[in-house]
């Protein structure tokens, strides 16, 4: 089992930023990043639990949403990390590709 605590901060971070950003913001591109990188998460934690499945895409529901949608995405996937029996350390090398994808959504919105 590995420890998935720093990306389940990652993740609250970043949504607690969206939740605290002006509607304009999010607009002009914070929601659409926040969306691009729930969907992935999912998209991840689907393929981990299930890989013969074909994985659902998150839909959008609304750039008041996204902060939401990011946290259960992330909270999933991590939740598939912390459990998966996955041999070689895939699972942390996997956490790590996560965290880092988070970190640089994150960045991207601010700017």
């Amino acid at each position: 089992m590995v420890d998935t605590t720093e990306l389940t901060r990652a993740v609250e971070r970043f949504a607690d930023w969206l939740r605290a950003a002006p509607q304009s913001r999010l607009q002009r591109g914070a929601a659409a990043e926040g969306l691009a990188l729930a969907r992935e998460l999912a998209l991840r934690a689907q393929r981990l639990e299930d890989p013969g499945a074909e994985p659902r895409t998150m839909p959008d529901a609304g750039v008041f949403s996204v902060a939401d949608q990011l946290v259960v995405a992330g909270n999933d996937l991590a939740e598939v990390l912390r459990t998966a029996p996955a041999p070689g350390g895939a699972a942390a090398e996997q956490l790590d590709e996560a965290v880092g994808l988070v970190e640089r959504a994150a960045a991207r919105a601010r700017l």
